[in-house]
């Protein structure tokens, strides 16, 4: 590949480092030049480390977009990639003259880059505010930063996410500690812990926050010290408020910091107090020398540190806080220890130099594949279901069909009918419509391929008639808009109105192309409303086929709930039904009962939280030993590890059971409506009862059985039935005309 970047050539901090460190390495396997708009530092330090560099100082925009688009022309350029707003300027006049996929990458927010100074905020503020919403693609410096850029509505699907990656080949730094403080004029012995800041001395790194805190912290703690390293028009503000908070003697300016080695290898405890942040490279240098962390809870900080595995994270501006993680660092040589190894190894391990320059290869190859799919004709998907609702479940079902179709096709154009579309384009990064926006989803539909009728039982009367309508009415407004329809790993019914099941057979038999089942219930229905025209496959539910999260993302979300991962567990997912009440003092029962019997600690897990969390806390106040509360997270992959912890899984919902299946836990089901008994009767599950049934006499002895099993179930056969929706999607893919 040969890529051009652009940049003004006067940044300095992250996004310098972040710039050369990219290009010094994709230059080991492409053709890379640097193409700056100003001689200085900047320029003469990639020249330095072997990147091609030019700089074009013509004052002229016209004239150097000129001279740009005839280099790209004649020289062969396949990308080109721009860093900033005078680049993002140019670039948006540029590709009106070549034709080559165009990239930002979005260093910081562009609406905090000029805090404090107004006039430029106005102007070349604005300016970027434009221009960077008309460049095609769009690279955040982390996924917080991806994030924001969707929040403000940039189009999810041309969005990627790249991480500041540090090199952590082992150095030996030029000075040593007592050197380095002595260079610098702190006065600090071995006994003192020593806590510092590598940062801009601006408004949004907010030092203002720490120096506040060191002396609230100075007043616990006595063998404590500050090394504030950087500058910036904060400066004398920031030494006044020192003066007036701090010790004398205890805290020092140092200064802008060139040896970088030197000062992370001195100081005991990094901080970063900023009131924004993409991804910083203050905290990977920092753990690159093993440093315990304390940082503000702001942009992509949080997706490197979970508080208080990896560092201690507080509100950004809340001294009070801060000082308290400075007080208990400072008194716990153990524990900042722990915290440094821990955070060395987790980035070494993702945020390496290595691990950014794939990641950004990787990129490019995407874009170059985009650009050869044919444009101007039908393409992508649009998925329909229960989505956006907050159902975990359901989500979780939306997950599954996503992470298959992206097998299917990488690139291919994603499309979700949702009832909160904001919150499905932030989550899955697909483009997403509201569920009754008609004339939105009536104009994407005739410019997609396949029309997904997908996951969950959306074809039943019991919710209303007017459910069933409505996805009976898009699936004919979808296949007479051209697309090919297929029906996802769904169940089907109860369908009970006799008008209904005529209504629905005939739609489908008319407009659908094929349908796979999640179990056998499912094509008795349709055989009986007397659908024969679509080819049905009997295959199983998508979100078997979610992977769990990394164990340690499992462990430290348990911790988060208050859960040790150490100790035994029985999960309960419970639901609000019509009977309810008079059964709660059973679950009560069986979950002292596991505790009590079997030393394992009950968790009620809420599955969809807004309806769930009411009954499990109804139930957790009749338990008197100890137990756990949990709503459902929002990822699915880390719901099903946590049901990969679990001894046995006693659910009503669904979709606890599928995840629980999926992991080959013990389970045992209470039934409320057929398609609960419908899969465990799949699955060959004979522990459930239905809920008007539940006693301590029935129930217990299910749950004594299930705890005494030895050795997982095996789900691979089921997993192997799910995989087949992906290939009944492919067919329609690949036949559509």
């Amino acid at each position: 590949m040969k890529i051009m970047h652009l940049i003004s050539g006067g940044d300095v901090g992250g996004a310098k480092t972040h710039v050369l460190s990219l290009l010094q390495g994709l230059g080991r396997t492409e053709t890379v030049r640097l193409v700056c708009f100003l001689e200085g530092p900047f320029a003469q330090e990639a020249r330095e480390m072997g990147i091609d560099t030019l700089v074009i100082t013509q004052g002229n925009l016209f004239a150097v977009v000129r001279t740009l688009a005839e280099m790209i022309r004649t020289e062969g350029f396949e990308i080109v990639h721009c860093h900033g707003s005078r680049a993002n300027l140019l670039g948006t006049m540029l590709q009106r003259k070549v034709d080559v996929p165009m990239v930002t990458t979005v260093h910081s927010d562009y609406r905090l880059d000029y805090l404090g100074r107004p006039f430029h905020r106005l102007t070349y503020g604005t300016i970027n505010t434009v221009c960077v919403r008309r460049i095609p693609y769009h690279i955040g410096v982390s996924d917080a930063m991806a994030d924001l850029l969707i929040s403000r509505g940039f189009d999810p699907q041309t969005m990627f996410t790249i991480y500041n990656g540090v090199d952590f080949t082992p150095v030996t730094p030029r000075m040593s500690r007592a050197e380095y403080f002595a260079s610098i004029g702190l006065s600090a012995g071995a006994e003192d812990v020593v806590f510092g800041i590598a940062a801009r001395l601006s408004a949004v790194k907010d030092v203002a926050t720490l120096v506040r805190a060191f002396g609230l912290a100075c007043q616990s703690v006595e063998n404590i010290r500050l090394v504030i390293a950087g500058d910036g028009e904060q400066r004398a503000m920031l030494e006044a408020l020192a003066k007036e908070c701090c010790p004398e003697g205890k805290y020092v300016f140092a200064g802008w910091v060139e040896d970088t080695d030197s000062f992370y290898h001195a100081i005991d405890v990094n901080t970063l107090t900023s009131l924004s942040e993409t991804f910083p490279y203050a905290l990977t240098e920092g753990a690159r020398m093993h440093c315990a962390t304390i940082a503000s809870r702001v942009g992509g900080v949080p997706y490197l540190i979970q508080d208080g595995v990896y560092g201690l994270l507080f509100e950004a501006q809340n001294h009070d806080q801060l000082a308290e993680h400075m007080v208990l660092l400072a008194r716990d040589t153990a524990l900042r220890a722990r915290l440094g190894e821990a955070l060395y190894h987790r980035a070494s391990t993702h945020f390496s130099v290595d691990a950014t320059v794939n990641r950004q290869r990787e990129i490019y190859e995407i874009l170059l594949r985009r650009a050869r799919r044919n444009p101007g004709k039908r393409d992508g998907v649009l998925i329909c279901g229960a989505y956006g609702k907050g159902n975990a479940g359901d989500d979780s079902i939306l997950e599954a069909i996503l992470q298959q179709m992206h097998h299917i096709d990488p690139d291919l154009p994603i499309y979700v009918l949702s009832r909160n579309p904001k919150e499905t384009r932030l989550r899955y990064r697909v483009g997403a419509i509201h569920t009754f926006d008609f004339w939105v989803f009536f104009r994407r539909m005739g410019k997609t391929k396949l029309y997904v009728n997908g996951g969950g039982s959306l074809i039943q009367d019991v919710t209303s008639t007017r459910s069933l309508q409505y996805y009976l009415s898009n699936i004919a407004m979808a296949r007479k808009r051209g697309n090919q329809v297929l029906m996802y790993g769904c169940g089907i019914g109860p369908v009970s109105s006799p008008a209904n099941r005529r209504a629905a057979g005939r739609t489908i038999n008319q407009y659908v192309d094929a349908i796979t089942l999640r179990e056998p219930g499912s094509a008795r229905e349709l055989q009986e409303m007397g659908v024969t025209r679509p080819k049905i496959s009997i295959t199983a539910d998508p979100a078997l086929l979610l992977d769990p999260a990394p164990p340690e993302a499992v462990e430290a979300f348990l911790r988060t709930q208050g859960i040790d991962p150490d100790e035994k567990h029985v999960l309960f997912v419970l639901r609000p039904w019509q009977g309810m009440e008079e059964k709660l003092p059973v679950f009560a029962a069986a979950a002292r009962w596991c505790y009590e019997k079997k030393e394992m600690v009950p968790v009620f897990f809420a599955l969809e939280p807004k309806r769930d969390r009411a009954v499990a806390e109804q139930v957790a106040a009749m338990v008197d030993c100890p137990h756990h509360i949990v709503s459902a997270p929002h990822d699915g992959h880390l719901i099903v590890g946590m049901m990969g912890a679990m001894e046995a899984v006693v659910s009503m919902r669904l979709h606890a059971l599928i995840f629980a299946a999926g992991q080959g836990v013990p389970l045992v089901g209470v039934v409320y409506d057929p398609k609960v008994s419908g899969f465990l009767d799949y699955l060959h599950q004979t522990r459930y009862l239905p809920l008007e049934e539940v006693s301590q006499a029935r129930l217990m002895p299910m749950l004594e059985e299930a705890l005494a099993q030895t050795g997982r179930d095996d789900a691979s056969a089921m997993r192997a039935l799910a995989e087949e929706n992906e290939q009944a999607a492919r067919r329609l893919l690949e036949e559509f005309r």
